[in-house]
């Protein structure tokens, strides 16, 4: 599997190891290694080198040494180089998300959706880097003017996790590159060769050596509490779990770090009795099962209006049932495997916990015989309040649904979580879906809409979903901090 004249899958395929540090590829310091394996099968992909504490440090100096060619370099050239690394993305699309299918498991189809929207963040940062804005003029007072000016924050921080190898790498990456920042990243352990395709590419594009350094590891903390150790390291970005990321917010406070975090969630999905039930069990499709649930954003508890219940778990049911599972790039295949046996496992779990409290399994579909860590699309009907299930993220392609007849009881339901990143809202009377689209308590509602992200939306949560919003003109002001100059001269 070739990128750029590239061998992804060869022993050292972009040099003399795995880790980019100051442009050049090299092996961890200390000569550590680990496996990488293909979800579907077991099969190990390849070895992959990991960084240490030493790379972590390696790697600040040379972001460090990147940064001021790199903040002084004109925005609309920052730009140019963005755009190209848009189009690189798009002309190398099939690469890319076979890739992905590889090392993540995902469907080939949400994995080629993947790397269009992983793409479109290069685009769209490019065209906000040219518009990052100053201003000057008069202080009320008289006597002297104001100049407010935006400056790139410094050395930039992230680490990314699995489901979306290209998207969530993007998604920090651009908008640091576009505001004058430089970049360091710790890919999850179980995908980083997409993390260090996108690497390879932004360096084709132009990106300077130093301003990029992409560290694989299977020892995040020692490469993690290296950089938010360093005050050089100002911004910090963090894309996972909320209890992984209360911790590490507890150590970005000592050095004061500005921290962006996309935390984890636990969305309601909402089918008013006046819905469409066909267009809400199309859309219940997308929120649910796109990338096989393995998604922050993904419904995770339905709450049916019970005049249209029966009809919703009928056809919601049969689609779910219908879905191939099996290898992502199978022919058909829409579901693939889950990332590792852990993950299965809990949502297992989560399943038995809920037909043990009364729980009933409505519909379900089949996984294929052998290797790989797959689990059946599966519609639960009849869950108890109690069920872990409607207060953990399950975090794969499981359904719990339960009925309301009255609003404001459901609304309670539905807020009854610390989690507030995604809600959805199916209902025929706008205003009616707008005004439970309110009173959700979540950064983000889709209204008879079960795709939300866009690279020209702001993406976030509210409670401990999160911290920031990345995406959109928001995006880029995670990266900039404000002077103020105030001006005085003699006329």
């Amino acid at each position: 599997m070739t990128l750029a004249g590239i061998d992804l899958l060869a022993k050292a395929p972009l040099g003399d190891g795995d880790v980019l540090l100051g442009g050049r590829w090299l092996p961890a310091a200390d000569g550590h290694t680990y496996s990488i394996h293909d979800p579907a099968t077991g099969d190990l992909i390849r070895e992959v080198s990991s960084a240490g504490e030493q790379d972590a440090r390696t790697a600040i100096e040379a972001a460090q040494a990147a940064a001021a060619e790199w903040r002084a370099t004109p925005p609309r050239r920052r730009s140019e180089i963005l755009h190209d690394t848009f189009v690189s993305m798009r002309t190398h699309q099939d690469t890319l998300a076979r890739l992905i299918v590889l090392e993540n498991g995902k469907a080939l189809r949400d994995a080629v959706a993947e790397v269009g929207y992983a793409a479109e963040f290069f685009r769209w940062f490019a065209e906000e880097a040219v518009r990052i804005g100053s201003s000057f003029g008069d202080a009320p007072g008289g006597g002297f003017r104001h100049v407010v000016r935006r400056h790139p924050v410094g050395v930039t921080a992230f680490v990314t996790p699995w489901n979306f190898p290209a998207a969530m790498a993007t998604r920090k990456i651009a908008p640091a590159l576009a505001a004058g920042c430089p970049v360091l990243l710790k890919p999850a352990p179980e995908t980083p060769l997409t993390a260090l395709a996108v690497a390879a590419l932004l360096a084709e594009a132009g990106v300077p050596a130093g301003l990029v350094n992409v560290l694989p590891t299977d020892r995040a903390p020692e490469v993690v509490s290296a950089w938010l150790d360093d005050e050089r390291v100002r911004k910090f970005s963090f894309t996972g779990s909320t209890a992984t990321g209360k911790r590490l917010l507890e150590q970005a406070a000592a050095n004061v770090v500005n921290v962006t975090m996309e935390l984890g969630g636990n969305a309601p999905f909402v089918v008013c009795a006046d819905a469409d039930v066909d267009a809400a069990v199309r859309g219940a499709m997308d929120a649910k099962m796109r990338g096989g649930g393995e998604v922050c954003i993904a419904a995770n508890r339905f709450y049916v209006h019970a005049d249209v219940a029966a009809e919703f778990t009928e056809k919601f049911g049969a689609a779910m049932t219908a879905v191939r599972t099996g290898p992502g790039l199978e022919e058909g295949v829409t579901l693939g495997p889950m990332i590792n046996r852990a993950a299965v496992d809990k949502i297992r779990t989560l399943v038995d916990d809920a037909v043990n409290r009364g729980a009933v399994i409505a519909a379900q579909g089949t996984v294929p015989d052998g290797p790989g860590h797959f689990h059946p699309a599966t519609v639960l009907v009849d869950v108890p309040d109690d069920a872990r299930i409607l207060h953990e993220e399950v975090f794969g392609p499981v359904a719990p649904i339960n009925t309301f007849t009255d609003e404001e009881e459901m609304l309670t339901r539905a807020n009854a979580t610390v989690h507030g990143l995604a809600s959805y809202v199916y209902s025929r009377d706008v205003g009616r879906a707008l005004r439970i689209a309110e009173r959700l308590e979540a950064g983000m509602v889709g209204v008879n809409r079960g795709l939300l992200s866009d690279p020209a939306a702001p993406f976030g949560g509210v409670k401990q979903s999160g911290l920031g919003r990345e995406g959109g003109r928001e995006g880029i002001e995670a990266f900039l901090e404000t002077q103020y100059i105030a001006l005085d001269w003699t006329d």
